[in-house]
């Protein structure tokens, strides 16, 4: 399974977190988390993420230790630093590849 760019928004669309980006790690890892539940996979399944980070070096580092702590932590990751996102002060997007076993 390929995900798209899992963002900081919650159920009714709005940015979680503006200029928080440890809130924004946060409401991107239970998005994604979502998404792979209704595709029948884990955070144990997931074998490769992307994290995007928006800003100085420190705050990649804030971004990077959320996804450390969470379900998604055992996977290998490439984190990088842009420039911009999509939304307007969004500051995290994760892109997740998971291994989940064909029915």
């Amino acid at each position: 399974m390929y995900t798209a760019g899992a963002v900081p928004l919650d159920a009714e669309g709005r940015l979680v977190g503006p200029e928080d980006v440890a809130a924004q790690t946060r409401q991107v890892i239970d998005n994604l988390l979502n998404a792979l539940d209704v595709a029948g996979a884990r955070g144990d399944d997931v074998v490769k993420t992307t994290v995007y980070v928006v800003g100085e070096r420190k705050l990649l580092g804030a971004a990077w230790e959320v996804v450390r702590e969470s379900a998604l932590a055992g996977a290998p990751s490439t984190l990088l630093g842009v420039s911009s996102l999509g939304y307007d002060g969004q500051l995290v997007e994760i892109e997740a590849v998971a291994v989940i076993e064909a029915k």
